[in-house]
């Protein structure tokens, strides 16, 4: 499972079709089922069918950086918190172990930093002329039930003060009474709003009960303009897990046979492993194919991961593992 590592300033996303919306199919919809069990089977062979190793890990975990939104959204968050964070996304492997594998010459870089509202400026600045993008967390994040004129006016705020990426959650009672018109509006309004910005739809799918309502829900947000359909906001109590993540990128397999529209994906919350994330890489291979493992179609929301990562490919170079404290984040 050879995956080659492309230099992040030469991505093809130039040549990505940007979803448009559109209209609000009840129908198709009503149609969306989705098989638990198959789900849950297929997610459990993968793992253990697809391994990488050696050279090629260290490959796929070199992708594996430019595919992360580096993300930092705890309470305690400040300013220098959030200027460390972008220090390490200008440079997040040590030079050692870049001239080791011989790759220096390319830029490995995450795709994005992700921060709250209230720190879109300071990211902006400290990653000037980097070409990493500033995603701001946005209406009423996590829990997404602040009003919606509050909702359109933070996302606004966010673009304004430089976000080029607006993660905005649902309302998750909108999914769980089927209320697909109320869902589709708002995600609706919410595109509009963010002008230029891409919008990643955050499902927080550890709360919508079953992998049905997934699949609907992923759908409504796809149809009402989505460019990225996201799992979670990483506080629920279930956040991204394998059979999940199924439901959702068939929905965008379904969705790109229909329309001709590629829409991205990001799993978030509980990544924190390297293996893990092979696991992610390997199904979205396999699910839609090498394309989608590329930053504007697939992103990792992670913080942690870099950590392990590191330590990984360290472990490569020496057969030692480095102590964490060797490879801090902030």
């Amino acid at each position: 499972m050879n995956l080659r590592v492309v230099d992040p300033a030469v991505q093809p996303a130039s040549k990505h079709r940007r979803n448009p919306g559109f209209p609000l199919d009840l129908d198709w919809v009503g149609r969306v089922r989705m098989n638990r069990s198959a789900l849950e089977r297929r997610a459990t062979t993968l793992p253990a069918r697809r391994t990488v190793k050696k050279d090629y890990q260290a490959a796929w975990l070199l992708k594996a950086i430019t595919l992360m939104d580096l993300t930092t959204l705890n309470s305690d968050d400040t300013p220098g918190r959030v200027e460390r964070l972008c220090a390490k996304a200008r440079h997040p492997v040590r030079q050692d172990i870049l001239d080791g594998f011989g790759v220096a010459d390319l830029r490995i870089q995450p795709a994005a930093v992700c921060v709250y509202h209230a720190f879109v400026k300071t990211a902006v600045a400290a990653l000037e002329g980097t070409g990493i993008p500033v995603a701001a967390v946005s209406t009423g994040f996590p829990h997404g039930l602040a009003p919606v004129e509050t909702k359109l006016r933070e996302i606004e705020s966010s673009v304004a003060d430089g976000a080029r990426e607006i993660d905005i959650v649902i309302e998750r009672q909108m999914v769980l009474n089927g209320d697909w018109q109320a869902l589709y509006d708002q995600i609706k309004a919410f595109r509009k709003a963010c002008g230029d910005a891409h919008i990643k739809t955050i499902l927080g799918t550890g709360e919508l009960a079953t992998l049905n309502n997934v699949a609907k829900a992923s759908l409504v947000c796809m149809l009402a303009g989505a460019d990225f359909i996201k799992t979670s906001t990483g506080k629920e109590k279930v956040n991204a897990n394998l059979p999940t993540s199924l439901a959702m990128i068939r929905m965008i397999r379904w969705f790109h046979e229909e329309t001709g529209i590629e829409i991205g994906y990001k799993p978030a919350g509980g990544i924190a492993t390297a293996k893990l994330a092979l696991d992610y890489m390997a199904m979205m291979k396999e699910e839609l194919g090498v394309h989608w493992l590329e930053p504007h179609l697939f992103r990792f929301g992670a913080s942690s991961l870099l950590t392990d990562i590191e330590r990984q490919l360290e472990h490569t170079l020496t057969g030692h593992y480095a102590a964490d404290y060797r490879m801090p984040m902030v």
